[in-house]
This record gives structure tokens, C-alpha cells and sequence, in this order.
């Protein structure tokens, strides 16, 4: 088991009106160094369907992230752990998300991308009075369901539309 840092800096704009939060990066968002890196992880390519936005580079990603007033982080700045899954992250300590909201004071509302940053955002940030909501994990990990079904959940969560099934 490693101790790791967390290797990237938020990506936020001014206008950033939404935070989405995950857990850490995985071991290939290290290697790679940009978020959901892992080319089975569905985060890109549920926000590209929902935004008509292309997402292959990473310069096309931070596009599609500053055009939907997207901000994008992890709740840990750092832990221990032997691979790229959650279940693994031990002695974390969280990253300043106080003071990216005193930055981006725009953001008005919080997504996660999975139960285990949606739980370390409640141990350590719980006093923070702002929406918050658990998207279905863009992570291959989880099979539950398949990519309409995310899409369809993001799409609602994102855009705030009501869909009739």
C-alpha cells in the first residue's frame, strides 16, 4: 500500500455553476494526468452524449467542462492505497473545498460521482449549506446499469429535465 498525492489541480471557471466531485484519481488518471483517464470509465463520454460536445482531448474536455459551467475535482487530497478502487482508499485527508467555493463563489450546487465521495463529503464537509446529489458511477466498476440508464439519470441531474419513460 502507497501513500498517494493528489496530482491535479481543479478545473473551474468563474461562471462554474455545478461542482462535480469524485473520490481520487485512479492509478491511469495518474499516469495519464487529467480525470477519468481510464478509457472504460463512462464520465466523458455520458457528458459529451448530454452536451453535444466532443471530449476526446484533454483540451476538448476542459472545453466541454467550462461550456456547461461545469467545475470538476476529488474530495481527498490524499490516502493510502493499493489500486484504483474506492474500496481501497484508507487515512485520507480532504482536499481545501472551502476554498475553491471562496474562489468560485458561483457554484451553487454538488455532484458526485460515486457513494464513496459523496460519503467523505459528508465526514468532512457537512457544515457546507449547498444541493448536493449522487449520480449513478461513470466507473466501469459498476455494472448495475447499463450507459442509457446513466445517461438518462445524468440527463435528468445536469439539465434538470423531467423525462417520460
Amino acid at each position: 500500500m502507497g501513500i498517494f498525492f493528489h496530482p491535479l489541480e481543479p478545473i473551474a471557471f468563474e461562471d462554474s455553476n455545478t461542482l462535480i466531485l469524485g473520490s481520487f484519481p485512479s492509478l491511469k488518471s495518474f499516469e495519464e494526468e487529467f480525470y477519468y483517464a481510464h478509457p472504460k470509465n463512462q464520465f466523458w463520454r455520458l457528458l459529451s452524449k448530454i452536451y453535444g460536445a466532443k471530449a476526446e482531448t484533454k483540451e476538448e474536455r476542459i472545453e466541454l467542462l467550462k461550456s456547461a459551467k461545469i467545475a470538476l475535482w476529488d474530495v481527498a487530497a490524499s490516502c493510502e492505497r493499493t489500486n484504483s478502487s474506492d474500496a481501497n482508499l484508507k487515512n485520507i485527508l480532504p482536499n481545501n473545498i472551502e476554498e475553491l467555493f471562496v474562489k468560485y463563489p458561483n457554484i451553487k450546487r454538488i455532484l458526485f460521482t460515486g457513494r464513496t465521495a459523496e460519503k467523505l463529503y459528508f465526514k468532512y464537509f457537512l457544515h457546507i449549506d449547498l444541493p448536493t446529489t449522487l449520480l449513478p458511477s461513470p466507473s466501469p466498476a459498476y455494472a448495475a446499469m447499463d450507459f442509457a440508464s446513466k445517461l438518462f439519470a445524468w440527463q435528468k441531474i445536469l439539465l434538470g429535465f423531467s423525462f417520460n419513460r
